[in-house]
Protein backbone atom coordinates (compact mmCIF):
# COMPACT_ATOMS: atom_id res chain seq x y z
CA UNK A 1 0.00 0.00 0.00
CA UNK A 2 3.21 2.04 -0.28
CA UNK A 3 4.26 4.02 -2.62
CA UNK A 4 7.80 2.38 -3.09
CA UNK A 5 8.79 2.07 -6.40
CA UNK A 6 9.19 -1.37 -8.67
CA UNK A 7 12.00 -2.57 -10.58
CA UNK A 8 10.80 -0.60 -13.59
CA UNK A 9 11.03 2.62 -12.09
CA UNK A 10 7.20 2.95 -11.62
CA UNK A 11 5.52 3.36 -8.62
CA UNK A 12 4.05 0.05 -7.10
CA UNK A 13 0.46 1.60 -6.35
CA UNK A 14 -0.48 1.81 -9.80
CA UNK A 15 -1.37 -2.32 -9.57
CA UNK A 16 -3.97 -1.40 -7.38
CA UNK A 17 -7.38 -0.08 -8.92
CA UNK A 18 -8.47 3.19 -10.18
CA UNK A 19 -11.20 4.48 -7.07
CA UNK A 20 -12.33 7.49 -9.13
CA UNK A 21 -12.75 5.86 -12.78
CA UNK A 22 -16.04 6.23 -14.52
CA UNK A 23 -15.85 2.70 -14.75
CA UNK A 24 -16.22 1.89 -11.41
CA UNK A 25 -18.90 4.74 -10.81
CA UNK A 26 -16.83 7.55 -10.44
CA UNK A 27 -17.64 10.58 -11.65
CA UNK A 28 -16.43 14.72 -11.78
CA UNK A 29 -18.98 16.83 -9.92
CA UNK A 30 -17.64 20.35 -10.16
CA UNK A 31 -15.04 22.11 -11.96
CA UNK A 32 -13.69 25.97 -11.43
CA UNK A 33 -13.19 26.00 -15.34
CA UNK A 34 -13.54 23.87 -18.43
CA UNK A 35 -13.44 26.44 -21.80
CA UNK A 36 -11.40 24.29 -23.54
CA UNK A 37 -12.12 20.50 -22.79
CA UNK A 38 -14.16 18.45 -20.63
CA UNK A 39 -13.88 18.21 -17.01
CA UNK A 40 -15.13 14.66 -17.22
CA UNK A 41 -12.52 13.31 -19.56
CA UNK A 42 -10.49 13.10 -16.24
CA UNK A 43 -11.57 10.10 -15.14
CA UNK A 44 -12.15 8.30 -18.71
CA UNK A 45 -10.91 4.90 -18.19
CA UNK A 46 -8.35 4.26 -21.84
CA UNK A 47 -5.81 6.56 -22.09
CA UNK A 48 -5.82 9.60 -23.86
CA UNK A 49 -5.19 10.20 -27.24
CA UNK A 50 -4.46 12.91 -29.46
CA UNK A 51 -5.14 13.98 -33.07
CA UNK A 52 -3.35 16.72 -34.48
CA UNK A 53 -4.89 20.01 -36.62
CA UNK A 54 -8.48 18.77 -34.85
CA UNK A 55 -9.50 22.35 -34.10
CA UNK A 56 -13.14 22.82 -32.91
CA UNK A 57 -14.46 26.49 -31.85
CA UNK A 58 -12.74 26.92 -28.99
CA UNK A 59 -9.13 25.73 -30.31
CA UNK A 60 -7.19 22.48 -30.83
CA UNK A 61 -9.80 19.68 -29.29
CA UNK A 62 -8.03 17.60 -26.30
CA UNK A 63 -8.82 14.25 -24.63
CA UNK A 64 -8.13 15.77 -21.10
CA UNK A 65 -9.68 18.69 -19.10
CA UNK A 66 -8.72 21.90 -20.19
CA UNK A 67 -9.19 25.63 -18.52
CA UNK A 68 -8.86 29.42 -20.10
CA UNK A 69 -5.65 31.97 -19.34
CA UNK A 70 -6.37 32.43 -15.81
CA UNK A 71 -6.18 36.50 -15.72
CA UNK A 72 -7.14 36.87 -12.03
CA UNK A 73 -5.37 35.71 -9.32
CA UNK A 74 -6.60 31.94 -7.74
CA UNK A 75 -6.21 28.72 -9.51
CA UNK A 76 -8.55 25.81 -11.09
CA UNK A 77 -9.72 22.78 -10.12
CA UNK A 78 -11.92 19.81 -10.43
CA UNK A 79 -14.21 17.80 -7.60
CA UNK A 80 -14.38 14.14 -8.40
CA UNK A 81 -16.57 11.83 -6.64
CA UNK A 82 -14.81 8.57 -5.92
CA UNK A 83 -16.55 5.68 -7.20
CA UNK A 84 -15.51 3.44 -5.08
CA UNK A 85 -14.38 5.23 -1.48
CA UNK A 86 -11.27 4.01 0.26
CA UNK A 87 -7.98 4.44 1.40
CA UNK A 88 -5.68 6.40 -1.15
CA UNK A 89 -2.35 5.35 -2.28
CA UNK A 90 -1.25 7.37 -4.46
CA UNK A 91 -2.45 9.34 -7.73
CA UNK A 92 -1.35 9.65 -11.37
CA UNK A 93 -1.94 13.48 -12.93
CA UNK A 94 -0.96 12.75 -16.46
CA UNK A 95 -0.27 15.48 -18.77
CA UNK A 96 -0.35 13.62 -22.25
CA UNK A 97 -0.40 15.46 -25.34
CA UNK A 98 -0.40 19.30 -22.85
CA UNK A 99 3.14 20.66 -23.86
CA UNK A 100 2.79 24.26 -23.96
CA UNK A 101 -0.38 24.34 -21.51
CA UNK A 102 -0.35 21.94 -18.78
CA UNK A 103 0.02 23.31 -15.59
CA UNK A 104 3.70 24.02 -13.87
CA UNK A 105 2.26 23.01 -10.17
CA UNK A 106 -0.49 20.76 -9.07
CA UNK A 107 -2.14 19.72 -5.49
CA UNK A 108 -4.33 16.99 -4.62
CA UNK A 109 -6.74 16.92 -1.50
CA UNK A 110 -9.38 14.37 -0.21
CA UNK A 111 -12.28 14.46 1.62
CA UNK A 112 -15.13 12.45 3.23
CA UNK A 113 -18.82 13.32 3.68
CA UNK A 114 -22.12 11.83 3.99
CA UNK A 115 -24.76 11.20 1.09
CA UNK A 116 -24.30 12.83 -2.17
CA UNK A 117 -23.31 16.04 -1.50
CA UNK A 118 -23.72 19.11 -3.69
CA UNK A 119 -20.05 20.92 -5.32
CA UNK A 120 -20.99 23.95 -3.09
CA UNK A 121 -21.67 21.19 0.03
CA UNK A 122 -18.14 19.96 -0.97
CA UNK A 123 -16.84 23.15 -0.78
CA UNK A 124 -17.47 23.80 2.99
CA UNK A 125 -16.01 19.82 3.47
CA UNK A 126 -13.32 19.27 5.47
CA UNK A 127 -10.61 18.85 3.09
CA UNK A 128 -7.27 17.34 3.95
CA UNK A 129 -3.84 16.95 1.68
CA UNK A 130 -2.96 13.77 -0.27
CA UNK A 131 -0.59 15.59 -2.53
CA UNK A 132 1.15 18.97 -1.63
CA UNK A 133 1.40 21.89 -3.98
CA UNK A 134 4.49 20.37 -6.03
CA UNK A 135 5.98 20.68 -9.61
CA UNK A 136 4.29 19.09 -12.22
CA UNK A 137 5.53 18.24 -15.67
CA UNK A 138 3.95 18.21 -19.41
CA UNK A 139 3.29 15.11 -21.30
CA UNK A 140 3.65 12.98 -18.13
CA UNK A 141 2.22 10.77 -15.89
CA UNK A 142 3.05 12.14 -12.68
CA UNK A 143 2.90 9.53 -10.26
CA UNK A 144 2.70 10.78 -6.40
CA UNK A 145 2.34 8.54 -3.81
CA UNK A 146 -0.17 9.41 -0.70
CA UNK A 147 0.31 8.55 2.82
CA UNK A 148 -3.12 9.18 3.65
CA UNK A 149 -4.29 6.31 5.96
CA UNK A 150 -8.29 7.92 6.15
CA UNK A 151 -11.29 6.41 4.12
CA UNK A 152 -12.17 9.23 1.13
CA UNK A 153 -14.72 9.60 -0.84
CA UNK A 154 -14.10 12.58 -2.64
CA UNK A 155 -10.92 14.01 -4.24
CA UNK A 156 -9.91 17.35 -5.49
CA UNK A 157 -7.53 18.18 -7.95
CA UNK A 158 -6.07 22.03 -8.16
CA UNK A 159 -3.85 23.52 -11.51
CA UNK A 160 -1.81 26.43 -10.75
CA UNK A 161 -2.75 28.72 -11.95
CA UNK A 162 -4.11 26.95 -14.86
CA UNK A 163 -3.75 24.84 -17.82
CA UNK A 164 -4.55 21.36 -18.51
CA UNK A 165 -4.58 17.65 -17.86
CA UNK A 166 -5.60 13.96 -19.38
CA UNK A 167 -6.42 12.68 -16.94
CA UNK A 168 -6.37 11.80 -12.93
CA UNK A 169 -5.72 7.89 -11.80
CA UNK A 170 -6.41 8.02 -7.48
CA UNK A 171 -5.31 4.10 -7.01
CA UNK A 172 -5.87 2.59 -3.46
CA UNK A 173 -8.15 0.06 -1.80
CA UNK A 174 -11.79 0.05 -1.73
CA UNK A 175 -13.68 0.35 1.94
CA UNK A 176 -17.71 -0.51 1.76
CA UNK A 177 -19.82 1.32 3.68
CA UNK A 178 -21.63 -1.98 5.71
CA UNK A 179 -24.73 -0.05 6.21
CA UNK A 180 -25.21 -0.06 2.33
CA UNK A 181 -24.26 -3.83 2.10
CA UNK A 182 -27.93 -5.53 3.11
CA UNK A 183 -28.65 -9.01 3.62
CA UNK A 184 -28.35 -12.11 1.92
CA UNK A 185 -25.41 -13.67 0.12
CA UNK A 186 -22.56 -10.86 -0.72
CA UNK A 187 -19.77 -10.90 -3.60
CA UNK A 188 -16.94 -11.61 -1.23
CA UNK A 189 -14.63 -11.10 -4.20
CA UNK A 190 -15.79 -7.82 -5.36
CA UNK A 191 -13.77 -4.44 -5.77
CA UNK A 192 -16.32 -2.36 -4.21
CA UNK A 193 -16.83 -4.98 -1.41
CA UNK A 194 -13.22 -4.24 -0.83
CA UNK A 195 -11.73 -7.26 -1.72
CA UNK A 196 -8.00 -6.77 -3.51
CA UNK A 197 -5.73 -8.99 -5.71
CA UNK A 198 -2.58 -9.91 -3.88
CA UNK A 199 -0.88 -12.07 -6.29
CA UNK A 200 -1.00 -12.66 -9.95
CA UNK A 201 1.15 -15.20 -11.88
CA UNK A 202 0.95 -12.80 -15.18
CA UNK A 203 -0.72 -9.40 -16.42
CA UNK A 204 0.58 -8.96 -20.07
CA UNK A 205 -2.64 -7.35 -21.84
CA UNK A 206 -4.24 -6.50 -18.35
CA UNK A 207 -5.19 -6.41 -14.99
CA UNK A 208 -6.26 -8.95 -12.84
CA UNK A 209 -8.35 -5.87 -10.59
CA UNK A 210 -11.00 -6.16 -14.16
CA UNK A 211 -11.66 -9.40 -12.60
CA UNK A 212 -13.39 -7.76 -9.68
CA UNK A 213 -14.48 -4.66 -11.34
CA UNK A 214 -18.34 -3.79 -11.05
CA UNK A 215 -20.65 -4.67 -13.94
CA UNK A 216 -20.07 -6.76 -16.89
CA UNK A 217 -17.19 -6.38 -19.03
CA UNK A 218 -17.84 -4.84 -22.68
CA UNK A 219 -14.99 -6.50 -24.27
CA UNK A 220 -11.33 -8.36 -23.78
CA UNK A 221 -9.69 -5.29 -22.27
CA UNK A 222 -12.01 -4.77 -19.76
CA UNK A 223 -11.01 -8.52 -18.49
CA UNK A 224 -7.87 -10.13 -17.43
CA UNK A 225 -5.97 -11.95 -19.66
CA UNK A 226 -2.20 -13.11 -19.73
CA UNK A 227 0.25 -13.86 -22.75
CA UNK A 228 0.66 -17.08 -24.45
CA UNK A 229 2.44 -19.85 -22.05
CA UNK A 230 5.28 -22.01 -23.68
CA UNK A 231 5.86 -23.83 -20.82
CA UNK A 232 4.06 -26.70 -18.48
CA UNK A 233 2.93 -24.44 -15.93
CA UNK A 234 -0.65 -22.29 -15.93
CA UNK A 235 -1.28 -19.02 -14.97
CA UNK A 236 -2.91 -17.75 -11.49
CA UNK A 237 -4.33 -14.89 -9.75
CA UNK A 238 -4.78 -14.98 -6.01
CA UNK A 239 -7.70 -12.58 -3.87
CA UNK A 240 -7.98 -11.00 -0.42
CA UNK A 241 -11.66 -11.64 -0.15
CA UNK A 242 -13.70 -8.40 1.28
CA UNK A 243 -14.68 -10.77 4.78
CA UNK A 244 -14.51 -14.09 5.56
CA UNK A 245 -17.30 -16.47 4.55
CA UNK A 246 -18.31 -20.00 3.13
CA UNK A 247 -18.61 -19.87 -0.63
CA UNK A 248 -21.46 -21.41 -1.83
CA UNK A 249 -21.82 -19.87 -5.80
CA UNK A 250 -19.23 -19.38 -8.12
CA UNK A 251 -19.48 -16.81 -11.15
CA UNK A 252 -16.71 -17.35 -13.74
CA UNK A 253 -17.29 -15.21 -17.12
CA UNK A 254 -15.00 -15.74 -20.45
CA UNK A 255 -17.14 -13.45 -22.26
CA UNK A 256 -15.73 -11.52 -25.56
CA UNK A 257 -12.94 -14.14 -25.15
CA UNK A 258 -13.36 -16.56 -27.94
CA UNK A 259 -10.32 -17.93 -29.11
CA UNK A 260 -8.07 -17.15 -25.67
CA UNK A 261 -10.23 -18.20 -23.18
CA UNK A 262 -8.59 -20.68 -20.31
CA UNK A 263 -9.58 -24.40 -21.23
CA UNK A 264 -10.09 -25.26 -17.60
CA UNK A 265 -10.20 -23.29 -14.16
CA UNK A 266 -10.53 -24.16 -10.50
CA UNK A 267 -10.39 -22.21 -7.48
CA UNK A 268 -9.40 -23.41 -3.99
CA UNK A 269 -9.78 -21.19 -0.91
CA UNK A 270 -7.60 -20.50 2.08
CA UNK A 271 -7.92 -19.02 5.47
CA UNK A 272 -5.37 -16.57 6.88
CA UNK A 273 -6.61 -15.77 9.64
CA UNK A 274 -4.27 -15.19 13.05
CA UNK A 275 -4.96 -17.92 16.17
CA UNK A 276 -4.15 -15.40 19.04
CA UNK A 277 -0.79 -13.87 17.96
CA UNK A 278 0.35 -16.41 16.05
CA UNK A 279 -0.62 -16.67 12.42
CA UNK A 280 -2.49 -19.57 11.22
CA UNK A 281 -0.77 -22.59 9.13
CA UNK A 282 -3.21 -21.90 5.71
CA UNK A 283 -4.86 -25.10 4.62
CA UNK A 284 -6.06 -25.15 1.46
CA UNK A 285 -9.74 -26.30 0.21
CA UNK A 286 -10.78 -27.46 -3.25
CA UNK A 287 -13.93 -24.78 -3.74
CA UNK A 288 -13.91 -26.14 -7.49
CA UNK A 289 -12.20 -28.90 -9.03
CA UNK A 290 -10.36 -28.10 -12.51
CA UNK A 291 -13.78 -27.58 -14.32
CA UNK A 292 -14.01 -27.57 -18.53
CA UNK A 293 -14.84 -23.95 -19.19
CA UNK A 294 -16.26 -22.62 -22.75
CA UNK A 295 -14.94 -19.68 -24.47
CA UNK A 296 -17.52 -16.55 -24.31
CA UNK A 297 -19.61 -17.94 -21.81
CA UNK A 298 -21.41 -16.89 -18.36
CA UNK A 299 -20.59 -19.74 -16.12
CA UNK A 300 -21.96 -20.35 -12.31
CA UNK A 301 -20.76 -23.27 -10.35
CA UNK A 302 -22.84 -24.11 -7.29
CA UNK A 303 -19.83 -24.90 -4.48
CA UNK A 304 -20.51 -27.42 -1.34
CA UNK A 305 -20.47 -25.47 1.58
CA UNK A 306 -17.42 -25.97 3.99
CA UNK A 307 -15.20 -24.10 6.06
CA UNK A 308 -14.65 -20.25 6.07
CA UNK A 309 -12.12 -19.16 3.86
CA UNK A 310 -10.73 -15.43 3.78
CA UNK A 311 -8.44 -15.20 0.36
CA UNK A 312 -9.49 -17.64 -3.05
CA UNK A 313 -6.68 -18.33 -5.48
CA UNK A 314 -8.23 -18.92 -9.37
CA UNK A 315 -5.91 -20.95 -11.52
CA UNK A 316 -6.38 -20.96 -15.25
CA UNK A 317 -5.13 -23.62 -17.85
CA UNK A 318 -3.30 -23.43 -19.24
CA UNK A 319 -3.23 -19.45 -20.20
CA UNK A 320 -5.75 -17.11 -21.49
CA UNK A 321 -8.33 -14.53 -20.48
CA UNK A 322 -11.33 -14.43 -18.09
CA UNK A 323 -13.92 -11.17 -17.99
CA UNK A 324 -15.02 -11.15 -13.99
CA UNK A 325 -14.85 -13.49 -11.05
CA UNK A 326 -17.74 -13.73 -8.80
CA UNK A 327 -17.95 -15.57 -5.28
CA UNK A 328 -21.42 -15.42 -3.96
CA UNK A 329 -21.14 -15.94 0.26
CA UNK A 330 -23.49 -15.49 3.53
CA UNK A 331 -21.70 -13.23 5.97
CA UNK A 332 -21.30 -14.24 9.21
CA UNK A 333 -21.80 -11.43 12.20
CA UNK A 334 -18.43 -11.65 13.02
CA UNK A 335 -17.48 -11.10 9.66
CA UNK A 336 -19.44 -8.22 9.22
CA UNK A 337 -19.22 -6.72 12.23
CA UNK A 338 -15.09 -7.10 11.13
CA UNK A 339 -16.28 -4.90 8.13
CA UNK A 340 -18.18 -2.70 10.74
CA UNK A 341 -15.14 -1.83 12.79
CA UNK A 342 -12.54 -1.59 9.97
CA UNK A 343 -14.97 1.51 8.27
CA UNK A 344 -15.90 3.16 11.10
CA UNK A 345 -12.06 3.34 12.11
CA UNK A 346 -10.73 4.30 9.02
CA UNK A 347 -13.23 7.03 8.53
CA UNK A 348 -12.17 10.82 9.14
CA UNK A 349 -12.89 12.29 12.44
CA UNK A 350 -15.78 15.24 10.66
CA UNK A 351 -17.30 12.12 8.92
CA UNK A 352 -16.91 9.95 11.97
CA UNK A 353 -18.96 12.20 13.86
CA UNK A 354 -21.74 12.74 11.60
CA UNK A 355 -22.50 8.81 11.26
CA UNK A 356 -22.37 9.00 14.79
CA UNK A 357 -25.13 11.86 14.81
CA UNK A 358 -27.13 10.23 11.58
CA UNK A 359 -27.37 7.55 14.20
CA UNK A 360 -28.96 9.37 16.90
CA UNK A 361 -25.96 9.68 19.73
CA UNK A 362 -23.32 12.78 19.38
CA UNK A 363 -20.63 10.17 20.18
CA UNK A 364 -17.34 12.53 21.60
CA UNK A 365 -16.66 9.51 23.64
CA UNK A 366 -17.15 6.78 20.99
CA UNK A 367 -14.58 9.77 17.93
CA UNK A 368 -11.71 9.54 21.21
CA UNK A 369 -11.69 6.38 21.81
CA UNK A 370 -10.92 5.09 17.99
CA UNK A 371 -9.27 2.82 16.91
CA UNK A 372 -12.66 1.03 18.57
CA UNK A 373 -11.92 -2.93 18.34
CA UNK A 374 -15.29 -3.98 19.40
CA UNK A 375 -18.80 -2.67 17.79
CA UNK A 376 -20.66 -3.30 21.46
CA UNK A 377 -18.45 -0.04 21.80
CA UNK A 378 -20.30 1.91 18.84
CA UNK A 379 -24.08 3.49 20.05
CA UNK A 380 -26.77 1.35 20.00
CA UNK A 381 -28.60 3.33 16.97
CA UNK A 382 -25.38 2.81 14.83
CA UNK A 383 -25.74 -0.92 15.62
CA UNK A 384 -28.82 -1.22 14.20
CA UNK A 385 -27.92 0.21 10.84
CA UNK A 386 -25.15 -1.92 10.28
CA UNK A 387 -26.82 -5.06 11.11
CA UNK A 388 -29.47 -4.11 9.33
Amino acid sequence: MSGTQAPDGRHDFRNLPDLASRRVGGGVVGASDELFADRENLITPGPPSYSAHTFGHKGQIYDGWETRRRREPGHDFALIRLGLPGVVSGVVVDTAFFTGNFPPEISVEGCAVEGYPSPGELAAAGWMPLVPRTAAAGDTANEYAVGNDRRLTHVRLCMYPDGGVARLRVHGEAVPDPRLLGGGYLDLAALAHGAQVTGCSNMFYSSPSNLISPGLARNMGEGWETARRRDDANDWVEIRLAAPGVARLAELDTSYFVGNAPGWASLQGRDRRAVGDAPRQPEQATLLPRTRLQPDTPHRFRLDPGAEVTDIRLDIYPDGGMARLRLFAALTDAARDGLALRWFNLLPESHAAAVLAAAGDAGRTVLAARPLSSVAQLPAGLRAQLRG
